[in-house]
């Protein structure tokens, strides 16, 4: 009797101790979301024992992020902050031999962002750069002697004094100085004078140097306007910026070129056709060094690449998008099918390999962690954590079941897409849902902690379940899947959320008369199509989301996607304009009766306002219940805190209100109580 007695004691221990630790947890608020660190920049030193990496964080009183450079040990330990500025730091990078860190910073009378180095072993960092713009990306020469950077070109004196005097008249799609290479000594004291490489009417888009630090193999375009993108091409050159080759000439673009280990052959990227035909999951491509024709890598592979580096005996690693999920893959030039490195339910963030160290870092990013530091050896195994700076979100806030939800779309064809359970889900239960749909719409959403703007841990807390589908024309399922929407746009992509929809209904788990839809950018594009092809849902939010195809082409930074959606321009000869008119949601806004909120911020040059102000007054004239929010000063992904839990809380308060009839209490910034109670106190005194 003692003996069971005593096994039941050593049984129960443990299950209470869980048991309690369980009731410690709590859900997360929007607060606790917005201030989840971001981690990224990751840099393995030369021979392998440290890593340096960026860490961002919330300041509410700056309403804003700072980020800072970490360094930390490859087994773990020793973490520390290595800089402290006040408008923080950015893009760590090792010096060849290990002893110095450089990085990207605007400093005291800096009038423009420069470059900094510092001793690994601490101490103040010194100006390396004292350029007349700011400096963009850079790189050490393999020898250590150079740093190789981007800059624009600078402003004349007399644009100065232009700008004085305000005297500042622009040229509209004009008004950009073009970016060109440089090159600095790296082992002065002090600011040292930057030499040019190269010069023209042109913009130097990218650059990376060859492994002996002779060549420099770059994508030369236009003009830095991201809509001149797809007119760039693939060049090689000396490290002195002489003997200039161009190696591709086509009509998509480009990024990532790089010399192989023996000099022969230059990989890039481009998001087209084995024959450069425009719109196609991004694959890995090569070109001769000395010039002649291209061919295109892993035709057959259905994933959508990220990031490639040469490996040292001349096969490749890339990072690649396979729908729900990204993993890091090898493969030599000729294989058929590339060899995963990583498996799992998550995605990579921040990959980089350090050849001499044969090993790989980057972030793993899943349902409890956002992200947290990985080493792997080069050729595969295990990773190993490293970095803790995600530990407290599984050990502190109550977390949302994720799951792989997959379903037949209107035509047959499999549809794939995430479901988050409420936290306190039941089986047999029905619950409200959310449906949030990817901007891109050349993306996907994979497994993974999140972002603030989703806030799936927020609504999850509050009851409701969270779908995220990766309809028709989403990236990692291969060309045909992306390419539904080439032609037309609105084809299968609002059949296959709504067939997702009923899906998740059949199953048992929603209220199919409970339900909102939400999305951002292409996300917001959606939103606006679904509400003109259904009314079951009784809230919508839509986010910098296009109304009318035609206005969007001419006012948006961007073109070189949308002109193979619908066939060409609205300028042209015999132009397409029944197609562009046909799938804008604009022509069907007199169908709409879901009470629909607008967001956009003010300075949104991918999707302008325009776009918003369109929707809001079509819906208002109508008689929809709808309003229209502009953040002032944001571009199309907003920054200030402020404004972001302004967005999250309008928009649940629009979601509860509207769907389950219930009052929504706004949360508050820190301090804000705070504050309030003093200025009433104030107002109080005598």
């Amino acid at each position: 009797m003692l003996r069971q007695r005593l096994l039941v004691t050593l049984f129960l221990c443990p299950l209470a101790a869980s048991v309690a630790l369980a009731q410690t947890k709590r859900p997360m608020t929007i607060v606790d979301l917005i201030d989840v660190p971001s981690v990224g920049s990751p840099r393995l030193s030369p021979d392998g024992t440290q890593i340096l990496y960026t860490r961002s964080d919330t300041d509410w009183k700056k309403n804003g992020r700072t980020t800072h450079i970490w360094r930390i040990n490859s087994d773990g330990s020793g973490e520390v902050q290595l800089t402290n500025g006040e408008d923080g730091e950015s893009s760590p990078r090792w010096s060849p031999d290990g002893t110095r860190v450089a990085f990207l910073a605007k400093r005291g009378e800096d009038e423009h962002t420069q470059i900094y180095v510092m001793r690994n072993r601490g101490g103040e960092a010194s100006p390396l750069t004292e350029h007349d713009s700011s400096v963009g990306s850079f790189q050490f020469s393999p020898d250590g002697g150079h740093v190789f950077f981007l800059a624009s070109d600078p402003k004349s004196a007399e644009e100065k004094k232009k700008d004085r005097l305000q005297d500042d008249v622009f040229a509209f799609d004009e008004n950009y100085k073009q970016r060109h290479l440089f090159r600095v000594a790296a082992d002065g004291d002090g600011p040292q004078k930057a030499e040019r490489l190269t010069e023209g009417d042109f913009s130097i888009r990218g650059f990376q140097l060859s492994g002996d630090g002779m060549k420099i193999a770059h994508h030369r375009a236009p003009s830095p306007l991201v809509d001149n993108g797809d007119e760039g091409e693939v060049w090689l050159m000396d490290a002195d910026g002489g003997n200039a080759m161009q190696l591709t000439d086509n009509t998509v673009a480009e990024r990532g070129a790089q010399l192989s280990p023996d000099g022969s052959q230059v990989m890039f990227l481009s998001d087209s056709s084995a024959d450069f035909e425009t719109y196609f999951n991004d694959n890995i491509f090569l070109v001769p060094a000395s010039g002649g024709p291209h061919r295109m890598l892993y035709e057959d592979m259905p994933h959508e690449v990220q990031g490639a580096r040469w490996a040292p005996d001349g096969t490749i690693y890339f990072t690649a998008n396979t729908g729900i999920r990204s993993q890091l893959f090898h493969a030599a030039v000729d294989d058929d099918s590339p060899r995963a490195l990583t498996e799992g339910d998550h995605s990579l963030g921040g990959w980089h390999f350090r050849e001499a160290a044969g090993q790989h870092v980057f972030g793993i990013n899943n349902r409890e962690n956002s992200g947290d530091l990985h080493l792997l050896p080069a050729n595969g195994g295990d990773p190993v954590k490293v970095t803790s700076v995600f530990d407290y979100l599984a050990e502190t806030f109550e977390l949302p079941v994720q799951e792989a939800i997959r379903w037949p779309g209107d035509d047959g064809v499999e549809v794939e897409g995430l479901l988050y359970y409420p936290l306190d889900y039941q089986e047999g239960q029905r619950y409200p849902l959310v449906v949030q749909t990817h901007g891109g719409p050349a993306a996907s959403d994979k497994f993974g902690f999140g972002r603030w703007s989703s806030y799936v841990q927020v609504l999850t807390a509050r009851g409701w379940a969270v779908f995220k589908p990766n309809y028709r024309g989403s990236t990692g399922y291969g060309d045909d899947f992306l390419r539904d929407m080439v032609g037309h746009y609105f084809r299968q992509s609002h059949l296959d959320v709504m067939t997702g929809v009923d899906h998740l209904i059949e199953l048992g788990i929603v209220d199919g008369d409970r339900m909102a839809k939400m999305g951002w950018s292409g996300g917001g594009h959606m939103t606006n199509k679904i509400i003109t092809h259904t009314d079951r849902f009784k809230a919508a939010a839509s986010g910098a989301g296009a109304v009318n195809w035609i206005s969007m082409y001419g006012t948006s930074d961007v073109r070189i996607y949308r002109t193979p959606w619908f066939g060409g321009t609205p300028w042209q000869e015999d132009a397409p304009i029944d197609v562009y008119w046909g799938h804008s949601p604009l022509k069907d806004i007199y169908k709409v009766t879901t009470p629909t909120i607008v967001l956009v911020g003010e300075n949104d040059v991918r999707v302008p306002p325009n776009q918003s102000v369109e929707l809001y007054r079509a819906l208002k004239t109508n008689g929809v219940d709808t309003h229209l929010y502009i953040a002032p000063r944001e571009p199309h992904g907003w920054r200030e805190l402020r404004h972001e839990l302004f967005k999250v809380n309008v928009e649940i308060d629009w979601f509860e209100r509207h769907v389950r009839g219930i009052e929504y209490e706004w949360e508050t910034a820190p301090g804000d109580d705070e504050e309030d109670m003093a200025a009433t106190t104030d107002e109080e005194s005598p």
